[in-house]
């Protein structure tokens, strides 16, 4: 679940059209979810810019004791530059310095998480008082380059051992966080040949790290869109996007880019000139080379970005399957995070025409192997770096 720290930077005409002007906040929403769910993960998105490790460390240990082990953290830096003023801050803390600390605040949140033994509870008795074994309690006593956190943790350590770690970050800086900490990547790659390289590339630097690379998980996010054939799928696809007002559109540019682009030319192609600044680089890039790769217009831009920019499987629910078949035997992905064009028929489709056809070529469970989201996923539970 993404989390937005402030009002998205678009000019008034475009957020008046956003739905995500108003939004909840994850773990309030998420802890609701355990406790009508069994199976399902909860993925929370928290900012290691604009939070301190303890209150994330206690949000995500809770939250995978409610759930009983579903939790999953999503580690982000924050982009979008207005979040800054609403922390104490005239200007974005720079990006190479966000994911300095954002290593650093992985390692604190971690550690708070480890600071019980998974046994340390086991002695408790009503007869002789007794709560836990003060030997199975660590201090962190955390003093680094960004964060002085002494600990420990003040609740028992979560039950999948920490919550998945997810990351989404396609920096250089957001590749190098992803292969030392994360298990999970949701990425943007635009095609098949760019998932690989990108699949590759972070996988080989965990293995760098010493980590087993089935154990880092690449999940391509993806825009299904189901149709009876895929002519009927592709009409939906343009009924979507031409249902985006350029407001919007143009909003949507601007925020991808990290400039405003409400200034450009509609009718001409993409300014050689545009500035850099401290929001996402893989945004920015990802504008420019598809602008560059298809002889975009502004205006033709701005319609893609303000409707879905990124990767689309749109057809039958056999096709579909054919796509997904193919970049998960070629190297390119795992599996998927998948992106519905509305609700709820968009999640029917894939779950009562989509998901049957995949299960039928063994590319999907038909039941789950445990019940926790690690189990869901095949990711060992870690130990713990303090007790063994």
């Amino acid at each position: 679940m993404a989390d937005h720290l402030a009002v998205l930077n678009m000019p008034i005409e475009a957020l008046q059209r956003s739905h995500t002007v108003t939004s909840f906040e994850p773990f309030t929403l998420l802890s609701a979810l355990s406790v009508v769910t069994e199976k399902i993960g909860l993925v929370a998105t928290a900012s290691t810019t604009f939070d301190e490790p303890y209150h994330v460390a206690r949000r995500f240990a809770s939250l995978d004791h409610l759930s009983s082990g579903r939790a999953a953290w999503n580690i982000v830096t924050t982009a979008n530059p207005e979040s800054a003023k609403n922390f104490g801050l005239e200007e974005h803390v720079d990006h190479a310095e966000r994911y300095k600390r954002a290593r650093e605040f992985y390692e604190v949140v971690t550690g708070l998480w480890d600071s019980f033994a998974d046994d340390a509870f086991a002695s408790r008795s009503q007869e002789s008082g007794i709560y836990f074994d003060p030997s199975k309690l660590h201090v962190l006593d955390h003093k680094g380059d960004n964060l002085r956190v002494r600990g420990p943790l003040n609740i028992a350590r979560p039950v999948q051992g920490w919550p998945v770690i997810v990351q989404a970050g396609q920096s250089e800086p957001g590749k190098q966080l992803a292969a030392e900490t994360a298990e999970a990547v949701f990425c943007s790659p635009k095609d098949i040949n760019a998932a690989k390289e990108l699949y590759e590339d972070i996988k080989g630097r965990a293995e760098q790290y010493g980590r087993n690379r089935d154990h880092l998980k690449i999940l391509p996010a993806a825009l299904v869109i189901v149709g009876d054939t895929v002519q009927q799928a592709k009409e939906k696809r343009l009924k979507l996007d031409s249902l985006v007002h350029y407001d919007s559109a143009i909003a949507s540019l601007s925020i991808a880019l990290g400039s405003d682009a409400s200034g450009f030319d509609p009718d001409a192609p993409l300014p050689e000139d545009i500035p850099d600044t401290n929001a996402s680089k893989t945004g920015r890039a990802g504008v420019i080379k598809l602008a560059k790769d298809e002889g975009l217009t502004v205006r033709q831009l701005a319609q893609r970005y303000g409707g879905y920019a990124g990767l689309a499987f749109v057809g039958t629910p056999q096709s579909i399957a054919d796509e997904m078949e193919e970049w998960l035997d070629k190297g390119a992905a795992d599996g998927f995070t998948i992106t519905f064009p509305f609700i709820p028929e968009g999640i029917d489709d894939v779950t009562q025409k989509l998901v049957p056809e995949l299960q039928k070529r063994g590319l999907f469970r038909t039941e789950y192997e445990g019940t926790t989201l690690r189990e869901h996923l095949g990711l060992p539970r870690p130990n713990n770096r303090f007790f063994s």
